[in-house]
């Protein structure tokens, strides 16, 4: 296997995340669904507060149209009801007007006092059908613009979409310097150039390591062009038990009561159903055992009920610690996690394997909150 040299190096430590059900995508068996786990406020907010107590250091916040709650306006009902765990807050460009975008960013930056880190996403809208190369370039203009809104005095921007002339940036400095860190995620030629250029961790779904190191490797040389260095991540939901046995149980009930039919309804309702990332999950269950194991502790079973990330890391505390040291030596940093239902699943791995792991906050290695911020980083390495 192709491994991609460690892009942090002196960092020995991990940032570890967790995930807010906001589109109404939790469960106690894969497409059934319960009242009590649709995502209302109180049901997601109370993830949220588990996994800052449980000590993940972030949790990502997806955005959906079809269902579920807003995110940047949960994003903020959680700035005081938090005080350590960053927010990865799920940003659709074009969505909103970039620089309504930028004042709204750093007003939430200012609430949760450098909490806030951001998910560029790149989709088409309700009722629209983009190609593929004019929502890339209309996300790279958002980004630019937002960079320029953080850093300068004023915004002077012509692009493709958007062009602005001489509009002051005094309602959108934020609380961190340079702004919020960006995560991204694509798969297409312009994808990776956007984020080569201008974001900072590079996510992936899970599929087999070789497959993720050779992406690895593509996104490494499209930043190296611009002379930077990004951060990895891989998001992925867990089944962490006792014994693997147990693990493998549980993600056989997971799917127990799943009609096929009614699982493809809740990928296709999703926008993003049709993009290249979704076709490569797919792929890896076609790949799969007839058990959807396409490796020995990766289980494609939940794609079957979910469009976007698609498989889930099955086993012991030993055997999910083993798996994520091995993903680590490749070089990725962050994990972003996702269990069914997501309050017990939190609980599961944040007493098991979770104490086992060294863990740190991405932001803070950047450089990106002000000195005085009372969290501590593990690690010094900076990005440019």
């Amino acid at each position: 296997m192709t491994i991609v040299p460690v892009t942090s190096a002196d960092l020995d430590a991990v940032e570890v995340s967790w995930f807010a059900a906001l589109c109404s995508d939790d469960y106690r068996q894969l497409g059934v669904p319960e009242g009590d786990l649709r995502a209302s406020f109180a049901h997601c907010s109370a993830i949220a507060k588990e996994a800052e107590a449980q000590g993940f250091r972030n949790i990502l916040c997806p955005s959906s149209y079809q269902v579920g709650q807003d995110t940047l306006s949960f994003v903020a009902g959680m700035a005081p009801l938090t005080e350590r765990m960053n927010f990865l807050a799920a940003v659709r460009c074009g969505e909103m007007q970039p620089i309504m975008l930028a004042r709204t960013i750093a007003t939430l930056d200012h609430m949760l006092e450098g909490r806030l880190t951001l998910n560029v996403i790149s989709s088409d809208f309700p009722g629209e059908t983009a190609e593929s190369a004019f929502r890339y370039q209309r996300s790279r203009e958002v980004v630019e613009i937002l960079k320029q809104a953080w850093t300068g005095e004023e915004i002077n921007y012509t692009g493709q979409v958007y062009d602005f002339k001489g509009i002051s940036t005094a309602p959108a400095t934020p609380y961190q310097t340079g702004g919020p860190l960006l995560y991204f995620g694509g798969y297409s030629p312009p994808a990776l150039d956007l984020c080569g250029q201008h974001c900072d961790v590079y996510l992936m779904w899970p599929e087999p390591k070789e497959q993720i190191a050779d992406r690895m490797k593509a996104v490494h040389q499209v930043a190296e062009k611009y002379d930077r260095t990004l951060d990895y991540g891989l998001r992925v939901h867990m089944i962490v038990r006792d014994t693997e046995a147990e693990a493998r149980e549980y993600a056989e009930h997971l799917v127990a009561a799943l009609d096929d039919e009614y699982g493809a309804l809740i990928r296709d309702r999703a926008h993003d159903s049709t993009s290249l990332g979704v076709s490569h999950q797919a792929r890896a269950r076609d790949l799969a055992d007839r058990f959807g194991y396409v490796e020995p502790h990766l289980w494609t079973g939940i794609g079957r009920a979910r469009s976007g990330c698609g498989a889930a890391l099955v086993g012991s505390t030993d055997q999910v610690l083993s798996e994520i040291e091995d993903y680590r030596r490749m070089g990725i940093r962050a994990f972003i996690f996702s269990g069914y239902p997501h309050l017990d699943e939190c609980r599961h791995f944040g007493t098991r394997v979770l104490p086992e792991l060294t863990t740190c906050s991405l932001p803070h290695v950047y450089g990106r909150v002000p000195q005085g911020t009372p969290a501590t980083p593990l690690g010094t390495g900076v990005r440019t």
